[in-house]
């Protein structure tokens, strides 16, 4: 750092404060700052102050600073001409600093001294631009990642010292990219807050000077620096044979992996199962702690040397990078075989070069999309896939996502074609022996050349995967967002101040396309309403109807009920599909004509242009839904078929939009069962008290030439996990009382846990309990997260496994779709049987196909799903015979009801009964494995 700012001197600063309302009268109670120089922090400033105000419950449980603390203090008009003194010829520099900067000046001016007028960077924005690929940056968190000790923080003092050091490595960072890269990040600087900018410019323009060589691992295309890809060379490892014996397993594992007879037990029978040319599936139950991902790539692996290759699909990315990450590289080592394996998922995971170059260009990006920009220039520089799920990106709605998704076509004239990420993962691809996919990408790519031939299948967590395939059956036709983007253009091109039809007076071809396109969008608005009409008329055969919060109406509809044969939606449909095109095709071609003349009478072409570009890509959209809409009716019974009207204005049939789902996906797996061989589909929870039938069931498996496999835990789960129930005198969960008991659990009953789950059924429930919980000071030294209020699930996930303690209320995928890698969980609670809700539309409509063709719905379908879930849910607490564990169950109807003993009998471990006088001794906690 000290060759870029040789005598500046940067004034670190953190403040806390009774609020961040500033003009309503919330005040500073801590001054923290720290003193940059030549690359080290030279000096460190605290004053505690007294605002003369009480301090919130909230700030203290979040600084530990309280009322008696300050209350001997002097006030900050104390202490100002010091503060000011401080910052004189500095750079301010904070973590968010459009927070602390105003709020100090506002201070000072309070007080009677001038505002500061120096420079202020923002280390928020650097360290996102510097390290790319953090899960989180808040400081705290940046600190732990980046090894950054001290010793308080959310105290001002602490807090300034943390990022002091923050801003030294970030400098040291930025110094060290290439200076191509440096050169673009300086091009964009100038759009950061206030004087962050300067800090990448210097570093750009001093190190300029220096002439230095790009690095050999590094290569330039057009502006972009890349860190270089190879395709690695195909292994020809020792082609070993199995070792049949268990003395021989013994020898192969010494050292290298404990010898886990259960473990063993598993690789033995899908080993058996692989060698059998008479055998095409194989179910296996193999409970946590198994190690069952190594067992079938053990029990596979040698078998990969015909040229056969094996395709692993798991429910979740996380899951597929934990495979490539660990568990391969491992059964690597332990063999010593030679064998590649690569991830395959969409294209769309994968940066187009080309789309992120020409974004580079575009003027007057967005705060959030300059940021991203940047971010993705350092990234570059280290990334050998291109996959922009390492940026930990928590939310991809930006416009400029859409450049920046690769199209998964080949790029063969691009500058980039050599480099281009998406066609290099498809080469490493087809050298692999081993392909890592998930359940959603397999199900719409099983036919895909990528596989091979004739080859294997590992499906794991199997339980999921046919929910998967109908999740990705799932789709919808808007109707109301096409009728709003044909609105947007008619108004583009007809209505505004500057539209184009009056710009365009003396272009006689393009006023002739304008008119056409005139006429021919209301004819598509008309047929549109016209379908929405059919549908909404249709509201007397729905199953069941529900009201929806911003009262918008929920119909659920069979297929053949809503569409029976020779329907008037059919031709309708056909007619909105050939206007719908017309209209896109016309679009496009006043586009092109615009492209061509559009120096010669456009005063805002570029933007209008852009315009015209997102709605051409929107109308294509929507055709090629309208198509596979199309598709589905023209198939001869849809009894198979569920979907969805949902209409947002009840009272207006011009509000109703169409979804739809599967209700049977018996077909299509047997054709994805048919492009594979040797299938085994393996999970820790996939009996219903010992019995396959019901994942036969589930899977649309023969009850024929299926072998079963249930493997025994390889330690003794009740020495790991305890499992509790409260007694008959806790309140059901619908009763008004249970709220407050959930409460006093969480407030009054831990000790010693550090990671809380608690699984709800009803996201409503979830919020009343997290606003009931915010700001109580026996939480406070919990993180609290709660889905649908804190963020996505995936930051609530990072955040839950990265926070020191927390508690976290989730619903649906934390049941058992969330993989909380890494993160000892200590407790969850599950605060009701998990049936599913008959409202949910999926479930009616899964249920009244059901109970058309005789089954008994409770006992066969919705009873087997909940036990299954709660094993699941059970199932997050011990993944390895490390984990030590509580599970709760707070519905006594587990107790009371004739289907308790189906929910107690499937759980790993006894179920003790306990009284809410009796779970404060219980809950007493501490972690075995410390």
């Amino acid at each position: 750092m000290a060759d870029f700012f040789a005598g500046e001197s940067f004034a670190v600063v953190d403040l806390e404060t009774t609020g961040t309302r500033k003009e309503e009268g919330d005040r500073i109670i801590q001054f923290g700052c720290a003193i940059v120089k030549d690359g080290e922090v030279v000096k460190t400033y605290s004053f505690m102050m007294n605002p003369h105000r009480k301090i919130p419950l909230s700030v203290t449980n979040l600084t530990g600073i309280d009322q008696k603390m300050v209350a001997g203090q002097a006030d900050f008009k104390h202490y100002a001409p010091k503060i000011r003194e401080i910052l004189q010829d500095t750079v301010f520099v904070a973590h968010n600093v459009n927070f602390d900067f105003p709020f100090l000046n506002y201070e000072l001016t309070n007080a009677g001294f001038e505002a500061l007028t120096c420079k202020a960077v923002d280390t928020v924005e650097l360290a996102k631009i510097a390290f790319p690929t953090l899960p989180s940056y808040k400081l705290r968190d940046l600190t732990a990642s980046l090894e950054i000790k001290h010793a308080n923080p959310h105290k001002a003092d602490s807090d300034a010292y943390g990022t002091a050091v923050l801003l030294l490595k970030i400098i040291d960072k930025l110094a060290s990219l290439p200076q191509a890269t440096l050169n673009v990040l300086g091009s964009l600087a100038s759009g950061l807050i206030r004087d962050t900018g300067d800090v990448i410019k210097v570093i750009a323009d001093q190190s300029r000077q220096s002439r230095r060589k790009l690095p050999k691992d590094k290569m330039q295309v057009r502006n972009l620096v890349l860190k270089r890809q190879e395709i690695p060379a195909v292994e020809h490892g020792e082609n070993g044979h199995f070792p049949v014996k268990d003395t021989d397993k013994r020898k192969l594992f010494k050292g290298k992996i404990n010898y886990r007879q259960a473990q063993v037990d598993l690789i033995d029978r899908l080993h058996d199962f692989v060698e059998d040319a008479g055998q095409r599936v194989i179910l296996a139950e193999a409970p946590n702690g198994t190690g069952k991902t190594f067992a079938y790539l053990f029990a596979y692996a040698y078998q990969l040397y015909s040229g056969k290759k094996l395709v692993i699909a798991t429910p979740t990315k996380v899951l597929q990078q934990q495979l490539l990450d660990q568990e391969i590289p491992q059964l690597l080592r332990v063999t010593g075989l030679g064998l590649n394996a690569e991830m395959v998922k969409s294209s769309s995971h994968y940066l187009d070069l080309d789309g992120f170059a020409q974004t580079l260009y575009q003027n007057s990006p967005n705060k959030a999309t300059l940021l991203l920009q940047m971010q993705i220039l350092v990234w570059l520089t280290e990334t050998t896939t291109g996959d922009m799920d390492e940026l930990q990106l928590t939310s991809q709605q930006l416009p400029i996502f859409n450049q920046l998704k690769h199209p998964g076509d080949a790029r063969v004239a691009s500058q980039f074609a050599s480099v281009d990420f998406w066609n290099l993962a498809r080469r490493r691809q087809e050298q692999a022996n081993i392909l890592v996919t998930n359940h959603a990408y397999l199900v719409n790519h099983y036919m895909d050349s990528i596989w091979g031939q004739n080859p294997y299948l590992v499906i794991d967590e199997a339980h999921r995967f046919s929910e998967n395939l109908q999740t990705a059956r799932m789709d919808s036709l808007h109707l109301e967002a096409i009728w709003g983007s044909i609105s947007h253009l008619r108004n583009l091109l007809y209505f505004t101040d500057n539209n184009l039809l009056r710009q365009s007076e003396e272009n006689v071809q393009l006023q002739f396309m304008l008119d056409l396109l005139d006429q021919e969008s209301l004819d598509l608005i008309h047929s549109l309403n016209r379908m929405q009409k059919y549908l909404y008329q249709h509201k007397g055969q729905a199953i069941s109807k529900v009201f929806l919060p911003k009262k918008s109406l929920q119909l659920t509809i069979q297929g053949q009920d809503l569409f029976p044969e020779n329907s008037q939606f059919r031709p309708l449909l056909r007619q909105f599909q050939q206007q719908l095109e017309q209209v896109r095709i016309h679009t496009n071609q006043i586009r092109y004509l615009l492209e061509q003349e559009k120096d010669r009478f456009l005063t805002d072409e570029e933007s209008l242009l852009e315009e015209l570009n997102d709605q051409v890509d929107l109308l294509e959209f929507y055709t090629g839904k309208s198509y596979q809409l199309a598709d589905l009716l023209n198939q001869p019974l849809l009894d198979h078929l569920g979907f969805v009207v949902n209409v947002t204005n009840p009272e207006d049939a011009l509000s109703s939009n169409l979804h739809w789902l599967s209700l049977d996906s018996s077909e299509e797996l047997h054709k994805i069962y048919d492009r594979f061989d040797h299938i085994s589909m393996i999970s820790a929870t996939i009996t219903n008290d010992g019995n396959f039938a019901f994942a036969k069931q589930l899977l649309a498996l023969p009850n024929l030439g299926v072998s079963c496999y249930k493997g025994k835990a390889s330690f003794p789960m009740a020495d790991h996990l305890e499992i509790l129930a409260m007694d008959e005198g806790q309140p059901e969960p619908d009763s008004p009382r249970f709220l407050e008991e959930l409460k006093n659990i969480l407030t009054k009953d831990l000790s010693g846990q550090k990671h809380v789950l608690c699984l709800f059924t009803n996201l409503d429930l979830i919020k009343q309990l997290y606003f009931e919980l915010l700001n109580d000071p026996r939480v406070k030294d919990y993180e609290l997260l709660a889905q649908g209020l804190t963020g996505s699930n995936e930051r609530i996930t990072r955040r839950f496994v990265i926070a020191e303690r927390s508690i976290l209320l989730g619903a649906d995928s934390f049941w058992e779709g969330v993989d909380f890698h890494n993160c000892g969980i200590d407790l969850v609670i599950a605060t009701r049987l998990p049936f599913e809700s008959p409202d949910l539309p999926e479930v009616s409509l899964r249920q009244h196909y059901l109970a058309q063709r005789g089954w008994d719905v409770f006992q066969e379908d919705s009873l087997p799903r909940a036990v299954l879930r709660l094993r699941q849910g059970c199932g997050r607490l011990i993944r390895g015979e490390d984990d030590h564990g509580q599970f709760l169950i707070l519905d006594p109807r587990i107790w009371t009801k004739s289907y308790g003993p189906a929910f107690r009998s499937s759980l790993p471990a006894p179920v003790q009964k306990v009284k809410a006088s009796e779970l404060k001794k219980k809950l007493k906690f501490e972690r075995k494995n410390a």
